[in-house]
């Protein structure tokens, strides 16, 4: 074999040169960890702040279910008096229920009433979209944070597009 007359050297590198490189890797290893938390924290809070309407409106066996007639709306809530599904139900004064879900005055709603409380979710496919709203913008706030902080843009745009259909899914059944 002929050789080309070039050596290879191979330089060490200095100790202070291998000591940044290390931390350099170590606060890459902590931008993504710290990303990756703070994106499954925000999903676990848009879970479990949906959960407390959306287990109502999806698991209605064993809790009351009827229909509220709404006569008076405020800025958040809408009230009015509830006629049970069952003849002879548990009697129940004015109910209040999100006046997002209802059509205002005069609107009859189906609803299921939370265990021990006065106030009642909407039920049936409306509903249950409704009920997970707060997790559909959190796949959104998560989404961004996937993308820019993680890098991982595929996956990004699966969590954006679910969030988006989710919350578009809701208004759709609610307003049609």
């Amino acid at each position: 074999m002929a050789s080309t007359g070039v050596t290879t050297v191979t330089a060490k590198r200095s100790r202070t040169r291998r000591a940044r490189e290390g931390a350099y890797g170590l606060l890459l290893i902590a931008k993504n960890a710290a990303a990756a938390l703070i994106a499954l924290f925000l999903l676990v809070a848009g879970v479990w702040s949906s959960w407390s309407d959306a287990r109502p409106a999806m698991l209605t066996k064993g809790l009351e279910q009827g229909v509220v007639t709404v006569s008076d709306c405020g800025e958040d809530w809408c009230t009015g008096p509830f006629a049970s599904a069952r003849g002879g139900g548990e009697k129940h004064g004015r109910i209040k229920i999100d006046k997002a879900v209802t059509d205002g005055s005069g609107d009859a709603v189906a609803v299921a009433l939370k265990p021990g409380t006065n106030e009642g979710v909407r039920t049936g496919p409306a509903g249950v979209l409704h009920a997970w709203v707060p997790f559909g913008g959190s796949l959104l706030l998560a989404s961004l944070l996937v993308a820019g902080g993680l890098r991982l843009r595929r996956t990004a745009w699966v969590m954006g597009l679910l969030g988006a259909a989710l919350l578009g899914a809701s208004y759709a059944a609610l307003t049609f």
